[in-house]
């Protein structure tokens, strides 16, 4: 992937003159690259998307797609192609019609029309339904045919706003997948906007983590759920343990935090430096484990109460009471042979202190 096919640079929005719904983004995103813009409703990831398609104007900075300042330049004439929730197909017209409707308008000849919505449902299976119209498709089917659309141009970049938000559970999970496929089989530029989690992490090369008109982290799936920056990117991506506590020592990046019941654990200091600063260690479910003979060399250990325990098919959530707050959560594979544990039971837990993130107060 090269750098810098698309940047944002200092970009601002704002729709009342006053409020910024977007506040200064800088981001460079590759060629080629799948990157997801990820975050909680009204968190300027859409409005992002919307500046960069040509149907919003930046209140100020500059955007650019493959050196070229595209500010002023209308959106029909930016090459992008377009995948939204809804579909957004023509219901008058059939598959091939709704297909070629955008070549038309590009001045194609009819030859070169069939030629580009043929290749453009066979990379989408969808060959077989070019003369149906939306009406006769499935959901699923639908979005392929607006995917097609999207892509029958050549386009240079290809902007996906939750456009799998409409599908059930089973049919979306496919379509992560398909899409995920297509992408790296053809090497399109894609960005994609949603705010569903579990799709950024399936899906992407790279996900904006955006709260409150800014990126809060800018990584890989693994790194982001690894290794959080800050407790909004920790509790938003992915399940998330959260201990209150105060920073009580500082060598390099290991820390010793004093929890609120008093223990003291061993943590990586991400962003908090002072001792006696307010902090959240952050441990994920899947770290903690309560047999003594699986815990990890080195691990810290707690004692804990079982709240409930919840079979999952794959997995056994338990809630546990730890350190006065009862909302821990331990998650352990269902496998054969696997203890079985009863709410009030006191079990010791552990984690291996580098699965212990000490980051800002909630």
């Amino acid at each position: 992937m090269d750098g810098g096919f698309v940047v944002f640079e200092h970009v601002q929005k704002s729709y009342d003159g006053q409020t910024l719904v977007v506040k200064d983004l800088n981001l460079d995103i590759g060629k080629g690259e799948f990157l997801t813009m990820l975050g909680p409703s009204g968190s300027g990831k859409t409005t992002c998307l919307m500046m960069l398609a040509g149907f919003e104007q930046a209140t100020h900075g500059e955007i650019r797609l493959d050196g070229k300042n595209i500010n002023d330049v209308p959106p029909h004439k930016r090459g992008i192609g377009m995948v939204f929730q809804n579909y957004a197909l023509f219901p008058h017209m059939t598959v091939g019609e709704n297909l070629s409707f955008p070549l038309e308008v590009r001045g194609m000849t009819k030859a070169e029309r069939e030629t580009r919505v043929k290749r453009a449902l066979d990379m989408v299976q969808m060959g077989a339904f070019i003369n149906r119209r939306p009406a006769q498709l499935s959901g699923g089917q639908q979005q392929r045919i607006a995917l097609a659309r999207a892509l029958v141009f050549d386009p240079k970049l290809v902007l996906m706003d939750e456009p799998l938000g409409a599908l059930d559970k089973q049919l979306r999970e496919h379509m992560q997948f398909e899409i995920k496929a297509l992408h790296e089989r053809l090497g399109i530029t894609v960005v994609y906007v949603t705010h569903d989690q579990g799709e950024a992490l399936t899906m992407s090369d790279r996900i904006a983590v955006f709260n409150d008109g800014r990126i809060q982290q800018l990584a890989s799936p693994s790194a982001l759920y690894e290794q959080p920056e800050n407790s909004f990117v920790a509790s938003f991506i992915g399940e998330n343990n959260a201990l209150p506590g105060i920073l009580e020592k500082l060598d390099g990046n290991n820390a010793i935090i004093r929890l609120h019941n008093g223990e003291a654990i061993d943590a990586t200091a991400v962003n908090v430096r002072q001792v006696g600063q307010d902090t959240t260690v952050s441990i994920r479910p899947e770290r903690v484990e309560f047999k003594p003979e699986l815990m990890p060399s080195g691990a810290h250990t707690v004692e804990a109460e079982v709240m409930d325990v919840v079979y999952m098919g794959d997995i056994l959530r338990t809630r546990l009471k730890v350190a006065g707050s009862d909302d821990f959560v331990m998650k352990c594979r269902n496998t054969i042979g696997q203890t079985r544990l009863s709410p009030g039971q006191k079990i010791r837990i552990g984690w291996h202190p580098q699965d212990a993130r000490a980051l800002d107060p909630v």
